[in-house]
């Protein structure tokens, strides 16, 4: 018997809603507030405890590195880093042998990547090579290779094309171009973003003599160098790449090749500046300020000026890296998800979230135990549009994995694919009871 008072009753009652569906069902993803990012200021001092670096090089490296040249082995040795080197010949199918810019994707990407950076990150080798002895700490820390440096050599900065060049969806290993070069670069993120435990230093290739390159592609090589520095890492969520411009520091001196312009106001420079990180240039010149004759090769005052200018970037980098967030790569896929009932012949968004840096990834469904590839190497934006098929199932499943790391790879559930006038849905509906 009801009763003058209205007592409302609110209970949630599973009622099953048949209805015809005239447009696609709408996933809406959900969205999650970012967190403010965590401003840190740069550090240039040295790291507290010895570090492990290799440095992928040749010649121009190895003068570099020399203590009675450019000396660069000396200061990476009181900054606190334990520095071993590849050179000619090195490695698993003498792959040290090879450093264009092209063969970098046969380093890091290619089918025996895994093979070649194994050999890498154990080695503990100077390697020498001839090209100058150079010191180093005393003992070896232990552990693999933690900061990876590689630079090509100065043919590197005869680039044809134009910096306007779309860039080429997949790089070739043959290619001294503006477009192949970007290429490679971009390739070599989808690993380098599968390693946060690794740190990557890029050392741009070296400007060569006037004598020894043309306008044109002396003016290629700063404009890739400048998107190196600017425009590549853009939009990259991890800390553990860095690029140090070799070639503009290298494009300036203070009145000849024997007398550099370090430490100088004004000039070519990457380096760290009243406490902030400088890449400037005030000199209009694209090819060698250190060229001896027709020689690339800079000489002992140009690597004394590149490495009196690389050392406390290389700090500012490793602090940078050991302070950024590097989470494991892990995929979560949103939708369709457990109980989704997605008519057959429709356009459907399949969705995911992403933890850590995931680059690319492949798309793929199965239809009553049968897989079919949706997508591969696909831009990982978190949504692909889907057009379901025909076959209508209880056991349908959608799965998305990394391109470059196939065991990061995320199976939904089962849904069901069904004719429009068959898909049922559950929801809760609150009613209401007055007595």
């Amino acid at each position: 018997m009801f009763t003058q008072r209205t007592q409302t009753i609110l209970m949630g009652i599973v009622v099953a809603v048949l209805f015809e569906l005239a447009t696609p069902a709408i996933f809406l993803p959900a969205v999650q507030a970012d967190s403010p990012p965590t401003v840190q200021a740069d550090d240039p001092s040295p790291p507290v405890s010895p570090v492990k670096l290799i440095f992928i090089h040749h010649s121009t490296g190895g003068g570099w590195l020399a203590d009675d040249n450019g000396g660069l082995a000396l200061a990476l040795r009181d900054n606190n880093y334990y520095v071993s080197a590849t050179n000619y010949g090195w490695g698993p199918d003498s792959i040290g042998d090879r450093t264009d810019i092209y063969n970098w994707p046969e380093w890091f990407t290619g089918p025996d990547h895994a093979t070649f950076l194994t050999a890498l990150y154990a080695e503990t080798g100077q390697n020498v090579g001839g090209f100058g002895d150079w010191s180093r700490l005393v003992g070896d820390p232990g552990g693999e290779n933690e900061v990876i440096m590689f630079k090509s050599c100065f043919p590197n900065s005869a680039l044809s094309g134009n910096p306007t060049d779309p860039v080429y969806t997949t790089p070739n290993d043959w290619e001294l171009s503006v477009a192949n070069a970007k290429a490679v670069y971009n390739n070599l993120l989808t690993y380098f973003a599968t390693r946060p435990d690794k740190l990557f230093v890029v050392i741009t290739a070296p400007p060569l003599a006037a004598a020894a390159t043309n306008a044109t592609e002396a003016a290629n090589a700063r404009a890739f160098n400048n998107w190196l520095v600017n425009d590549w890492l853009a939009g990259y969520p991890l800390q553990n790449v860095a690029v140090f411009d070799y070639y503009n520091v290298l494009t300036s001196n203070a009145g000849d090749v024997d007398t550099n312009d370090a430490g100088q106001v004004s000039g070519n420079h990457h380096r760290w500046w009243n406490g902030a990180v400088q890449h400037m240039q005030t000199v209009s010149s694209n090819t060698s300020a250190y060229a001896s004759g027709g020689d690339s090769h800079p000489t002992a005052a140009g690597q004394q000026k590149a490495a009196a200018e690389f050392v406390s970037l290389l700090n500012v980098f490793y602090h940078r890296w050991q302070a950024g967030s590097t989470p494991a790569p892990a995929l979560t896929l949103t939708a369709p998800n457990s109980g989704a009932h997605w008519p057959v012949n429709s356009s459907q968004q399949i969705r995911w979230t992403t933890t850590g840096a995931v680059m690319q990834v492949n798309l793929s469904c199965a239809i009553d135990g049968v897989t079919t590839t949706l997508a591969t190497n696909l831009a990982n934006s978190g949504v692909y549009t889907w057009d379901t098929p025909a076959t209508a199932t209880s056991r349908a499943r959608v799965s998305v994995e990394s391109v470059v790391s196939p065991t990061t790879v995320y199976n939904s559930v089962s849904f069901i694919l069904c004719e429009p006038a068959d898909c049922a849905y559950l929801c809760y509906l609150p009613l209401v009871f007055k007595d």
